[in-house]
């Protein structure tokens, strides 16, 4: 099996998956345990790094763009 990595939580009596994901019984784990300070910090900062990405993405300054200014469509 490839290593793979899944967010968890734990919810006060065990270490709960928070998407599914099917493994062998005694299979080896490495938990990593995560400020919860760290988390929300790191969280919020790509939430506010998306939503200013966006805004350049999408100005009141873009151009208006419609589809027949398009001279060579992408065929896929």
């Amino acid at each position: 099996m490839i290593a793979k990595t899944l967010p968890a939580h734990f919810d006060g009596d065990k270490i709960v998956l928070d998407e599914p994901f099917e493994m062998e019984p005694d299979t080896k784990l490495i938990i990593t345990i995560l400020p919860k300070e760290q988390v929300d910090q790191e969280r919020e900062d790509w939430a506010n790094f998306a939503m200013e990405a966006l805004a350049h993405a999408y100005g009141d300054d873009e151009p208006e763009y419609t589809s027949d200014m398009i001279k060579e469509p992408n065929p896929k």
